[in-house]
């Protein structure tokens, strides 16, 4: 659990500063649970340099509450919670300053989002706030504002958890927690899982994730772990003490982060293979003929990928959706299909291979649609909560990875894209998980991006 936290002070000399406003938004890596706002009345001057950034005065204050009449709402907000802040180091002092001027000792786990930002994005020209979010087509309102501050705090730190892709926040995180055994029931731990699509991490004691799965019902896949009787089953009841996620929105981002995911961290309990993931490919030929000649062959055998298939069925199943699609002569796809230009089956005559131009432009627009080959595109699809998208950004072919936005001039933005997008690799594995993911679901928007990308 997180304490997403911001305070504006008076100013005033070190450990002298009083909070006149303050905003904790209570996270659970996922969605804000609770939320804490208000102006409080410091009991000192603002120095005026204050009033100017922020706009708060002397008598906005005079009728807010005095910190010791919040300070338990505070406790509560942030028990067995982690303070994250924008500058951790200022706003937990003058949090623990303001506490121990009340005989109390606040004490609470901090993370900085400075720390992480330059980790995470060290590419980044600044990590201050602004500049930060601004580059990174994050909204902000209220600038210098507590609530403003706090929610793209919010906003940047769920990036950051996106982008972490080795996991270290949170395994920080659970290492810290974890003193010896869980508490938590099976029963317990399933209960604070979503029914959603996303990627789930199953911890032992000391933090560390021992097996990953990606699902499209994170709550009932988990369940089924705790409840199988398989020898791998038993062994996850046995060692899990603890399950996290991350809700994709959609199931290829599932796929994709699955896959990338396993061959970074290598989970002790997955079965990691190294080998391509499509057994096939279909090869193009003219072997001096007018016309495309297509033939499936074992992907071994190819150099050169065109759409790959996991077996001779699957290959066969594509080539007569296409058939259909683009009026192609299934005889000519090499498929047992009679076909319905000729009634005696196609002859050198067939309606549909008559013109070989005609035939082999067909051909090559029905391989275009369904593969990614060289080209620059964003697959655009719905997010992990109302008003959020997903996209998928992919170059000249290659994956370079997916992200989320909320409004439409980040989705137009190209540069915005590659900022806040969690970087993925690409080679032919992925690209042949997103071109079969493709060819079965339609409901992906395709953006054509300029060859400026």
């Amino acid at each position: 659990m997180y304490a997403i936290l911001d305070i504006e002070s008076t100013g005033g000399k070190y450990n002298e500063e009083g909070i006149m406003e303050i905003a904790i938004h209570r996270f659970d890596g996922h969605k804000v649970v609770d939320t804490f706002i208000g102006l409080i009345n410091p009991e000192r001057e603002i120095q005026p340099f204050v009033v100017k950034l922020t706009g708060i005065n002397n008598k906005m204050l005079r009728s807010a509450p005095k910190f010791h009449e919040v300070a338990k709402r505070i406790v509560e907000i942030t028990e067995d919670a982690i303070i994250v802040a924008h500058n951790a180091q200022f706003d937990y002092r003058i949090l623990r300053t303001e506490f121990r001027r009340l005989g109390y000792d606040f004490q609470r786990k901090t993370l900085c989002t400075v720390d992480l930002s330059k980790k995470l994005l060290p590419d980044e020209e600044s990590h201050s706030l602004g500049k930060l979010v601004r580059s990174l087509g994050i909204p902000l309102s209220d600038r210098h504002r507590a609530n403003g501050d706090a929610l793209a705090t919010l906003k940047l730190f769920k990036l950051l958890l996106g982008k972490d892709s080795e996991k270290i926040i949170i395994k920080e995180v659970i290492r810290e927690e974890s003193q010896g055994e869980l508490s938590p029931t099976q029963l317990d731990i399933v209960s604070d899982l979503p029914s959603e699509t996303g990627v789930y991490y199953m911890h032992d004691k000391d933090g560390e994730i021992i097996f990953l799965g990606k699902t499209k019902d994170i709550k009932k896949r988990v369940n089924q772990h705790f409840t199988n009787v398989s020898q791998l089953a038993r062994k996850l009841q046995k060692e899990t003490k603890k399950v996290t996620y991350e809700q994709t929105g959609n199931e290829l981002v599932a796929i994709l982060k699955e896959y990338q995911e396993l061959k970074k961290i290598n989970p002790k309990h997955n079965t990691i293979t190294k080998k391509k993931l499509f057994s096939h490919v279909i090869n193009f030929s003219k072997n001096g003929a007018p016309h495309i000649s297509v033939d499936i062959v074992k992907s071994r055998f190819q150099k050169d990928q065109r759409i790959g298939f996991n077996g001779v069925p699957s290959a066969k199943s594509f080539l007569n959706k296409i058939s259909e699609e683009f009026e192609l002569c299934p005889t000519s796809l090499g498929l047992d299909i009679i076909c319905s230009h000729s009634e005696n089956g196609c002859a050198d005559s067939c309606m549909t291979i008559g013109d070989a131009l005609d035939y082999n432009q067909k051909l090559n627009s029905a391989f275009s649609k369904y593969s990614i080959l060289g080209k620059s595109i964003a697959l655009v699809d719905a997010g992990r909560e109302v008003g959020e998208r997903s996209f998928i950004l992919i170059k000249n072919g290659a994956l370079q990875g997916f992200g989320y936005v909320e409004l439409n001039h980040q989705i137009n933005n190209i540069h915005i894209l590659e900022s806040i997008l969690t970087p993925m690799s690409s080679d032919e594995n992925t690209s042949f998980i997103i071109e079969s993911y493709l060819r079965k679901n339609k409901k992906f928007k395709v953006l054509e991006l300029t060859p400026a990308l």
